[in-house]
């Protein structure tokens, strides 16, 4: 294969995977949509039952179940801003898994649980804030603002 055919197979292959992975995260983006909205109207719906038993257990339910819709919203977010900018951004992962830590903390708050592994939540999540901090103060955005 000479090389101009060759540099056109790979322009043709990248267009291919391209448009494939478009592909692949639009329907991905439509079922996360939809996992949104099923969640909040089960939320919603759930309403009236979780408040005819104790005041603690209901809002336990109504504070997981917000948390969880939030996760699935950041996960959202970061499907979308890959389609934006070409490439995923990091403080969206971690703002994902920092909401669902704290989905687990709530439910901690609820339960009794041992102190070492309170200990290594608080540890994993002054973690997940120093990676955040980093990751946008060493953005590539931020750094080809600064040239």
């Amino acid at each position: 294969m000479d090389g101009k055919a060759y540099l056109k197979f790979n322009e043709w292959a990248s267009r291919f995977f391209q448009t494939a992975v478009r592909a692949a995260l639009s329907l991905l983006l439509i079922v996360i949509l939809a996992a949104i909205f099923w969640a909040a109207l089960k939320t919603l719906s759930e309403l009236p039952d979780s408040f005819s038993h104790d005041i603690h257990g209901a809002l336990k339910q109504v504070m997981v179940s917000a948390l969880t819709i939030l996760a699935l919203l950041e996960v959202f977010m970061t499907v979308l801003s890959y389609f934006e900018e070409g490439r995923v951004k990091v403080t969206y992962i971690i703002d994902t898994v920092l909401v669902v830590i704290l989905t687990e903390v709530m439910i901690f708050w609820f339960k009794e649980i041992e102190y070492a592994r309170i200990i290594m939540v608080i540890v994993l999540v002054l973690s997940l804030i120093i990676a955040r901090i980093l990751a946008i103060r060493f953005s590539p955005s931020g750094r080809s603002e600064e040239a």
